[in-house]
């Protein structure tokens, strides 16, 4: 990383949801890397959290851990309040939490359908509605509203992750339109498949099922999906969202930017 972008974020705040492994933690890792303190959110035992800080403050910048469970409201606002305590503000926000489920619409767990919508959508208006105010404040802002080629296309099976992904896309292009004339912009990344544990897990019923090895269950997830045939890594879509931390991204403005191997272009 040059020395610009390394210093592109230098102190500001952003708070990452989600962000104890997987997509979270990688873009976290981003944003520390081109200069911000870091709010990290999730679940984990203590040492999966204090080796996810770690990892962040190895780039010469500040973690702090805020464990709120995104289903509730109150603990989201109590989570951007200890940011704010900490920091002194959240200049970028990153809605990242996301939980999974498959089964049929007619088959589908109510409780899962009310968890998957509450997480992976509802979450980030609480996020937004108490973060925005003060990035309007401050005069400048970045929201990256985490989607996901679910939120432009459909998938058998995933009734509440498509709806609330599509959800996503949706909020993004409101909040960008209200704020559109202020210093703050909201934008979505829409990834195709990343090998997290989320979609290992996929893998693994593909092969059960199917009585297949792991390497040709992935290939066969990849393959009905994915053009490229190449997991997405945390690392570009970390990327993707500095970028959009940067100026050259000031008109950037509820866009919905796929990164997806070709999967939304068939």
């Amino acid at each position: 990383m040059t020395s610009s972008s390394a210093t592109l974020l230098a102190g500001k705040t952003a708070l990452v949801t989600g962000s104890t492994s997987g997509i979270g933690l990688g873009i976290a890792n981003a944003l520390a890397q081109a200069g911000a303190n870091i709010v990290l959110n999730g679940f984990g035992d203590a040492s999966v959290i204090e080796s996810a800080k770690t990892q962040i403050e190895k780039h010469g910048v500040k973690a702090v851990h805020h464990g709120a469970d995104m289903s509730k409201a109150n603990e989201i606002e109590a989570m951007i309040a200890f940011a704010i305590e900490q920091f002194g503000a959240v200049d970028v926000l990153v809605n990242n939490a996301g939980i999974q489920h498959v089964a049929t619409i007619d088959t589908f767990p109510v409780e899962k359908w009310d968890a998957i919508i509450a997480i992976n959508l509802t979450s980030a208006f609480h996020t937004m509605r108490v973060a925005l105010p003060t990035m309007r404040d401050k005069g400048w802002g970045r929201v990256i509203n985490i989607a996901s080629a679910h939120g432009l296309v459909g998938s058998a099976g995933k009734s509440a992750y498509v709806a609330a992904k599509h959800g996503i896309v949706g909020l993004t292009k409101v909040a960008a339109l209200e704020n559109a004339r202020t210093g703050v912009t909201v934008n979505a990344i829409c990834p195709g498949f990343v090998l997290t544990p989320l979609v290992q897990k996929q893998i693994d019923d593909i092969a059960a099922k199917e009585n297949l090895s792991s390497d040709a269950a992935r290939s066969k997830l990849l393959g009905e999906k994915q053009p490229s045939e190449q997991f997405v890594t945390q690392e570009q879509i970390g990327k993707l969202a500095v970028f959009l931390c940067s100026e050259a991204a000031d008109e950037m403005r509820g866009s919905a930017l796929q990164i997806d191997g070709g999967w939304t272009s068939q």
